[in-house]
């Protein structure tokens, strides 16, 4: 991983009890390939609830505090739900390199999310590589990223 070629400077990564494992290891991937990253919890395996992650995550991204950031949950469904929730964040469910790459590419997401418990720490590793590497292709795409902002926007 080269950090030159991310398009993410800081950050934030945050999981549940089921995505604990998965985020401890990415932190520490992360760290060493000299991204700078915002652990917010959960710190240990006991039972939290998934919506309290993933509103901090999506807070972090929307204060600037982060440019991005990774969440985790047993199946990556129910935090990526909560932070789908706060107007301006596009999480997007990966599992594998092009729901990734398509993600940014088109998507312009600035939250991916994993599920702790269905893949593995290898895996999880090429879907963020490939996620942090993939730039916001623009062009057609800036209209239908607007339509998502501007539909969650008017239901808040």
């Amino acid at each position: 991983m080269a950090t030159s070629e991310k398009h993410f400077k800081k950050l934030a990564l945050a999981s549940d009890h089921g995505g604990f494992e998965l985020k401890e290891q990415l932190v520490k991937y992360l760290t060493e390939n000299g991204l700078d990253v915002l652990d917010l919890g959960t710190h240990g395996e006991e039972s939290v609830d998934y919506p309290d992650f993933g509103a901090k995550a999506a807070k972090a991204v929307l204060s600037g505090e982060v440019d991005g950031a990774v969440i985790m949950c047993g199946s990556g469904i129910g935090i990526s739900m909560t932070a789908n929730r706060f107007p301006g964040i596009r999480a997007a469910l990966c599992w594998d390199t092009y729901t990734a790459k398509m993600s940014r590419l088109h998507n312009d997401a600035n939250i991916l999310a994993l599920g702790g418990r269905i893949i593995t720490f290898e895996r999880a590793v090429d879907i963020v590589d490939t996620w942090l590497e993939t730039p916001f292709e623009g062009g057609r795409h800036e209209r239908r990223v607007k339509k998502i902002d501007d539909a969650a926007k008017a239901t808040s």
